[in-house]
């Protein structure tokens, strides 16, 4: 696996923690959110403000628009973009306490860094976080950085979906037969509907991508490691900011970290983002 590859698997853990931790729903119990979607949404979309549901289907690629549109911009009836953000950082600061040792001085040192050296432009989520005030505090720091790497990579990902004309439904089809994520956890999570699965099926078959078991071809896998490949090369420009001995450093700082994560079971494998533990 290659170091930037690796860099996002070793954060993502860190920076899942978010959504699946039980102090991010008692942190906007508060808010009276009639859909329990709207935490997720009020939480990852804040750094933009009050956004509306088709600027929020645009950065959440991989989300089904009904899904999105049943709870943004009606989350903001309910809470401000800043209480989300108060309240998401709230939730880490708390929910990493209870994970993990000491974030060490020197790992959150190149996070900043590395967080410091996204290029904004074309990056609607990275831009967003990457303007956020940093929190105060080591665990929500560290916390803030990763999420600015990881929507960064994000962004890059949207980008190569795009110039490979992946659309929304057809990335979860390619991920679950690249052995990524698997269909039940993205028709869960994403709610693409078996109908938006089965035309999305299809039209990669007619690309030659998938076999007529659904699996990829060898053309299919050519395609969805170049879209990958691609994004590992979007998301380059914070390592090398930092360069390969400060990534490895980052890396090996950083792994302890995300192996507490995961045994205590805080981020579920398999999961809808695709990463694996260990990586590999």
């Amino acid at each position: 696996m290659n170091l930037v590859r690796l860099a996002w698997q070793v954060a993502e853990p860190v920076h899942a923690v978010l959504y699946y931790a039980p102090e991010t729903a008692a942190a906007t119990a508060g808010f009276a959110l009639p859909n329990p979607w709207m935490t997720y949404f009020g939480c990852r979309v804040a750094p933009l403000g009050r956004v509306s549901a088709s600027a929020a289907t645009a950065v959440c690629y991989h989300l089904a628009p009904s899904m999105v549109s049943g709870s943004v911009p009606g989350l903001w009836e309910h809470a401000a973009p800043q209480r989300f953000l108060d309240a998401r950082l709230e939730a880490v600061d708390l929910a990493l306490a209870r994970l993990l040792p000491e974030v060490p001085r020197r790992l959150l040192h190149l996070a900043r860094s590395a967080a410091s050296a996204v290029q904004n432009c074309g990056r609607a989520l990275a831009a967003a976080n990457a303007a956020l005030p940093e929190p105060s505090g080591p665990r929500p720091a560290l916390w803030q950085a990763l999420t600015t790497m990881r929507e960064y990579r994000g962004d890059g990902h949207i980008a190569a979906l795009i110039g490979a004309d992946v659309d929304p439904c057809a990335a979860h089809v390619l991920a679950d037969a690249a052995g990524r994520a698997p269909e039940s956890q993205s028709k869960r999570y994403h709610k693409w509907d078996e109908t938006a699965w089965k035309t999305a099926r299809e039209a990669l078959t007619a690309r030659g991508w998938l076999g007529a078991d659904g699996s990829l071809t060898r053309a299919g896998r050519a395609a969805a490691e170049e879209i990958e490949q691609t994004t590992d090369r979007l998301a380059r420009r914070p390592y090398s900011a930092l360069g390969d001995a400060a990534t490895e450093e980052f890396v090996s700082l950083l792994r302890p970290l995300a192996d507490a994560v995961m045994a205590a079971g805080a981020v579920p494998v398999p999961n809808p983002v695709g990463f694996s533990w260990p990586p590999r």
